[in-house]
């Protein structure tokens, strides 16, 4: 069975950086799209970023030019840099992986268009 896991989470202050990490146990998503998902509290999960699986990229409206998506394929890894954290960035964030080669835009993206969900790290922006 796919395993996704997360990691890199933690407490940063605004303006700081963290570089999330998640770890993929299957190479069928080698080519084929991944992707990160958030949820704070309260709120529904919503997309973030998503490395279609021959390369391109494509990100929330809420996080275009702060975060950056990339893999490394002969790790199975894939990264999100997130650079200009705020506190509206606070959420639990989740790796997924899904069996098309194409991400769906992720101002739209739900869970259900992706096929493997990892178990979330935790990042915290304080003020």
């Amino acid at each position: 069975q796919t395993q996704l896991v997360e990691s890199g989470g933690g407490s940063v202050q605004a303006g700081g950086s963290l570089r999330l990490s998640c770890e993929y146990s299957d190479d069928i998503w080698r080519e084929r799209c991944m992707g990160w998902f958030r949820q704070a509290p309260g709120k529904k999960r919503e997309g973030v970023a998503g490395e279609e699986g021959d390369g391109p990229t494509k990100y929330a409206s809420s996080v275009k030019g702060r975060f950056i998506v990339s893999r490394d394929k002969t790790k199975r890894t894939l990264y999100l840099q997130m650079n200009s954290l705020t506190p509206e960035d606070t959420a639990m964030y989740y790796c997924a992986a899904r069996r098309g080669v194409r991400c769906p835009d992720p101002d739209a993206a739900e869970k259900s268009d992706f096929h493997a969900h990892g178990r979330g790290t935790q990042v915290t922006v304080s003020s």
